[in-house]
């Protein structure tokens, strides 16, 4: 009789050569709001300027009280591209990005946040290269040619860490590990599952465990933008333990789950 656990299974999967194939479709985009009125109509705007056609852009809210909501609303009458859709697995920025990919079919999906911090002038770029063959497009602020404007000292200096390490210790496929603006092929996620459970280390998640199976990534520099307008939901010391997991998990994924246990 085998014992094998799920952690085992998870570890064997992880080291399964890819035998993917490219599936031709639209870009989709994943947008997870909150309270984000003020700053929607620039992002669409940028969309509308930077991002080619044809694509859908997926708002993800939880709660309809939203600012983002009216706002959204209203410009979806003259953008059939624009879709509304309420968060069913939980609020917060996870289950809002889960919901999401649960309206993405096959293809290329782009997690952008509302509130104005990604570059979307490479995403023509980050197209490119999903259509070279990479599963995964990582932009990155701490590679040549990248930068981040703003944002807390600690978060610069620990996210700056993380991806900094993990790219000269094990070659992670990206020096930026934590930035979630991140071009996924969707039938991947699915394929891989979401365990992320706090917040932002969702990236981190997707990317390790990816790294792990052997999939091709690749990164392109970026800049990031800190917000100017809004409220941000980032809660570092809440969800650092969640990003030290993952971190220890791309690492080595057995030492991660043997530790968990």
């Amino acid at each position: 009789m085998s014992h094998e656990t799920a952690e085992d299974r998870r570890a064997s999967i992880a080291r399964r050569p890819s035998t993917w194939t490219r599936v031709d479709k639209a870009l989709t985009m994943i947008v997870p709001v909150y309270n984000e009125g003020e700053n929607f109509p620039e992002l669409l705007a940028e969309v509308e300027r930077d991002v080619p056609h044809p694509f859908t852009l997926h708002v993800v809210y939880d709660f309809d009280e939203d600012t983002t909501v009216p706002v959204a609303k209203a410009a979806a009458e003259t953008r059939p591209w624009l879709k509304l859709v309420k968060n069913r697995h939980g609020r917060g920025v996870v289950g809002a990005i889960r919901t999401g990919f649960d309206e993405v079919g096959d293809g290329p999906a782009l997690v952008v946040m509302a509130d104005l911090s990604d570059d979307l002038r490479i995403v023509p770029k980050m197209l490119d290269l999903y259509r070279q063959g990479n599963r995964i497009v990582c932009p990155s602020r701490y590679m040549k040619g990248g930068s981040q404007e703003g944002g807390p000292w600690i978060k610069r200096t620990l996210s700056r860490l993380a991806g900094l390490s993990l790219r000269y210790a094990v070659r992670f496929p990206t020096h930026d590990a934590t930035n979630n603006f991140r071009l996924y092929d969707a039938a991947l996620v699915r394929e891989m599952g979401i365990e992320s459970t706090g917040g932002f280390e969702l990236a981190l998640e997707l990317t390790a465990k990816a790294f792990h199976r052997g999939v091709p990534i690749a990164q392109t520099p970026t800049t990031w933008r800190d917000r100017t307008a809004g409220e941000s939901r980032f809660q570092l010391m809440k969800w650092l333990p969640r990003y030290f997991y993952w971190y220890r998990y791309a690492l080595s994924p057995r030492l991660a789950l043997r530790r968990a246990r």
